[in-house]
């Protein structure tokens, strides 16, 4: 019979928030309070939001002068990319989204060029009705001051305060922008798993002093003469670099590889020793193509699931038997197989709205209703249609007739749009005269 010390180590330390727990563990410590500065109660929960990540909650109360304080932090890793997300509000119920939202993430109102900063307030779980009240709150908060001092900025302070409560009432339309470097930041898309035509999802990649803010560093690397600037196909390079995850030094290798029947590509991976982490990347090695790429294939097997498929930054994952559609710019480039794509899909899906289970359930049970078919597609219990949609052509799904036709395997070039050509930056290559 187990002991209870060792059904103690098998929990998670990190539990689902809406598992069945009797004992669910809350942390009591004893702290002073910022207010009194007395000893107040602090209470830490480590939780885990379904369809979404790990997360702490910390609550605080003081009996002597009941000051109370709440925060929320991310338990899980820094995102490889940081996350900026748009929303076009254009009446009252927009505000009714819920968000999380972390320390390190600012947000704008850009009608008025207003900005809260990050690291002014703590990690929430809001609504975005909330937020504005914050700002509306951080803006009043030294005004009795300011209109003594500089009453002309007060002026000016009150006349924002007086837009964001005609915003905060959804008498005018407006831009809320959400950007979050560590890419933990979240808004409510209750159209998942489709596009809300309203969000709009950007990954973006971090700068060397967003990094720093977030506490990663790199290691000064020193020039290694002993390469030259060419590398060949059967030399794995590897260069030092951080892990993600938890920072500690890690060795990334990069080596070329030419897919037979495609085109030559780039692929990184890392491991990291120290917590497990492991991560990898393809890039196109060669041009931009000059006409997109349209794959469609129908899935007749459960055999089919072992073909290679590589989907580049730009391509987007269509399944019209399921109404899913959905874009790899926050995953990376991928070499992987077809179940192993289906499988991305999947976590990447769970990801896409938190709040799918629990209260909101019943508005999102579309959402379950698609993972669990992306499971029968998976395990080949179901066979559907899936379109790869690359605008650059730099995505692949392998052919296992070539160099014969195959009969479930579509290749289509097209045209690129204007929009796309904007949208990947062609419009603005200038390639005429250059030297």
């Amino acid at each position: 019979m187990e002991s209870q010390e060792a059904k103690e180590q098998q929990k998670p330390l990190f539990r689902d928030i809406n598992a069945d727990d009797d004992d669910t563990e809350i942390t009591e410590m004893e702290s002073l309070c910022m207010q009194c500065e007395e000893n107040g109660r602090t209470r830490m929960l480590l939780t885990k939001i379904p369809f979404f990540k790990e997360i702490i909650i910390m609550s605080f109360e003081c009996p002597h002068c009941n000051f109370r304080d709440n925060e929320i932090k991310a338990g899980s890793m820094i995102q490889e990319k940081g996350l900026r997300l748009t929303l076009t509000v254009t009446g009252k119920e927009f505000l009714d989204r819920q968000v999380v939202k972390q320390a390190c993430a600012k947000y704008r109102i850009e009608e008025i060029d207003f900005e809260a900063p990050p690291y002014g307030s703590k990690g929430v779980l809001t609504t975005l009705e909330g937020l504005l009240q914050a700002g509306i709150d951080g803006l009043q908060a030294q005004q009795p001051v300011r209109k003594i001092t500089q009453p002309d900025i007060a002026a000016k302070i009150d006349n924002i305060i007086t837009k964001i409560e005609e915003y905060k009432a959804g008498t005018s339309p407006f831009t809320f922008t959400l950007e979050d470097v560590s890419g933990n930041s979240f808004m409510e898309n209750p159209s998942a798993p489709l596009e809300d035509p309203h969000l709009k999802t950007e990954w973006f990649e971090r700068t060397k002093k967003e990094d720093e803010s977030l506490g990663m560093f790199e290691p000064e690397v020193e020039e290694d003469e002993t390469h030259g600037d060419e590398v060949t196909r059967d030399e794995v390079m590897e260069f030092p670099s951080n892990c993600p995850s938890c920072q500690s030094s890690v060795s990334t290798k990069m080596k070329i590889i030419d897919i037979p029947h495609f085109k030559e590509m780039i692929i990184m991976a890392t491991a990291c020793d120290a917590c497990g982490f492991k991560s990898n990347e393809v890039k196109a090695g060669g041009a931009m193509e000059a006409m997109g790429t349209k794959i469609i294939f129908n899935i007749t097997d459960a055999s089919d699931l072992n073909r290679d498929v590589l989907t580049a930054e730009t391509c987007t994952v269509n399944i019209p038997d399921l109404e899913l559609e959905l874009h790899q710019s926050s995953m990376g480039g991928k070499f992987t197989t077809l179940e192993g794509l289906l499988t991305n899909v999947k976590e990447q899906l769970s990801k896409v709205n938190p709040f799918a289970i629990g209260d909101s359930a019943a508005k999102h049970n579309k959402l379950k209703t698609i993972l669990e078919k992306l499971g029968q597609v998976i395990s080949g219990d179901l066979f559907v249609t899936i379109i790869l949609d690359d605008p650059v052509g730099n995505s692949y799904l392998q052919n296992t007739y070539a160099p014969d036709t195959d009969p479930e395997l579509t290749v289509e070039k097209y045209e690129r749009t204007k929009e796309q050509n904007d949208d990947l930056g062609i419009s603005l290559m200038n390639t005429e005269n250059y030297s």
